[in-house]
């Protein structure tokens, strides 16, 4: 026992680390704006089944999208998630092609029962990456060129991304009616590089622009689930959702100088803007349904007012998110004792997404699909979690703005014991 402690302390312990300071390296313009790309939230089996959770109960697993959902945790019990996933970025305006890929660690989380219908869950998850690399070089046969200024080589590079933090608690108020509340800690750095290097390096000054975003602060998210349950183990369950905007504590800072071969340095501005980040809340919706320990369906509906965002250093690129997502998983016997292919837990899901990033006026769209499976461990209710995940993001109309298919597989362990029974025999 001493033991199986001693390793999730450390192992918790290395993951928070690599949580924390690891960036996922895909290559993606439409990291440019704002405060980068948005990442999916959920956990790996949430992901499975296309993102659901709002109305989702499991007492092996942290379903942190509703805090209601933690007075579910089994009395006695201790459940911990660690995943990393890999992702492949392949970018096309019609004639042109380019592809990225990167592997990162992804979340960490961890969930306990204080008492009977009382649980708590904690854990760290990405929020948004920052990161892109574009580069164009113009020489005289370009259509492009000018002969005023001559070619050039123009470089711009993102770095940084943003973490969420989380820990909450969920009780049952009564036998078909929980609820719960979220801290969410959400922080990190964004750094943007703007440079533009003349062919004629010796004779001309060269111009240089870097950004960087700081932001750090505390919001509350509010959750409530009823739940119905049926005969033969059937049950319906409904979920909400809330988060509150709040200001963030933010440090901007910008500086444009010029440079020559020469190291010669002139500064053309240095702006610096301590004005409080503003993001908004996010409302969520969710409904399940199906037969414990054989099958669920269920619906998601969120959105949020990123119109009303104020993000330091961005002007525009903002408008109101709406995301649909519905997932199953299907167990064709969970308790076999023959075949372990019927012990796995399948799944599948999809989503449609209006993001929060607007370019020459269109909202850019996400649409995708996922596969999951969930594979049970030996005498055990912990499982390893496997997800395939394959996102489009395009003009939401007709328009010459870039389309990006993603592709993502991920794999998490989700540990599941009874930690706090005293064992009469060894």
């Amino acid at each position: 026992m001493q033991n199986k402690r001693a390793s999730l302390i450390f192992i918790c312990t290395i993951f928070f680390s690599f949580s924390v300071s690891a960036q996922k390296l895909i290559n993606s313009p439409y990291s440019r704006f704002n405060l980068g790309s948005m990442e999916p939230a959920g956990s790996f089996r949430s992901t499975g089944m296309g993102g659901i959770g709002t109305g989702i109960r499991d007492n092996t697993s942290v379903c942190f999208l509703n805090p209601a959902s933690y007075s579910s945790i089994d009395t006695n019990s201790f459940v911990f998630d660690f995943g990393l996933d890999y992702g492949l970025s392949y970018l096309s305006d019609g004639s042109n092609h380019y592809y990225s890929n990167d592997m990162n660690f992804d979340h960490i989380l961890l969930g306990f029962p204080v008492i009977k219908g009382l649980g708590v869950a904690a854990g760290i998850i990405p929020f948004s990456n920052g990161y892109y690399r574009i580069k164009e070089t113009i020489n005289s046969a370009d259509p492009e060129y000018d002969p005023i200024t001559g070619g050039y080589i123009s470089v711009h590079a993102g770095e940084g991304s943003l973490s969420k933090f989380f820990v909450g608690s969920g009780i049952n108020i009564t036998k078909y009616l929980s609820a719960g509340i979220n801290l969410n800690l959400i922080f990190g750095n964004i750094r943007r590089l703007n440079e533009i290097d003349f062919t004629d390096y010796y004779n001309v000054f060269h111009n240089n622009t870097t950004e960087k975003l700081h932001i750090a602060g505390i919001n509350l998210e509010y959750g409530v689930q009823v739940i119905a349950p049926f005969k033969d183990g059937y049950f319906i369950n409904a979920g909400v959702s809330l988060s509150s905007g709040t200001h963030y504590k933010s440090v901007y800072e910008n500086i444009a100088y010029l440079f020559s071969a020469y190291s010669t340095i002139d500064t053309l501005y240095h702006i610096t803007d301590s004005t409080k980040a503003y993001l908004p809340g996010t409302m969520r919706a969710g409904l399940s349904f199906g037969k414990k320990n054989k099958f669920t369906a269920g619906f998601d509906y969120s959105e949020s007012k990123w119109s009303k965002a104020v993000i330091p250093g961005s002007a525009g690129y903002l408008g109101n998110t709406r995301s649909y997502r519905f997932g199953v998983e299907y167990i064709p016997d969970k308790f076999s004792n023959y075949s372990f292919v019927k012990r796995v837990e399948y799944r599948a899901g999809a989503h449609i997404d209006d993001t929060y990033l607007v370019i020459d006026g269109e909202q850019v769209r996400e649409t995708g699909f996922s596969l999951g499976v969930g594979m049970p461990m030996r005498r055990s209710l912990s499982r390893a979690n496997f997800f395939f995940d394959y996102s489009k993001r395009s003009g939401s109309g007709n328009s010459s703005l870039h389309t990006e298919d993603i592709f993502t597989v991920g794999a998490s362990l989700n540990l599941y014991d009874f930690w706090f029974l005293k064992r009469k025999y060894d």
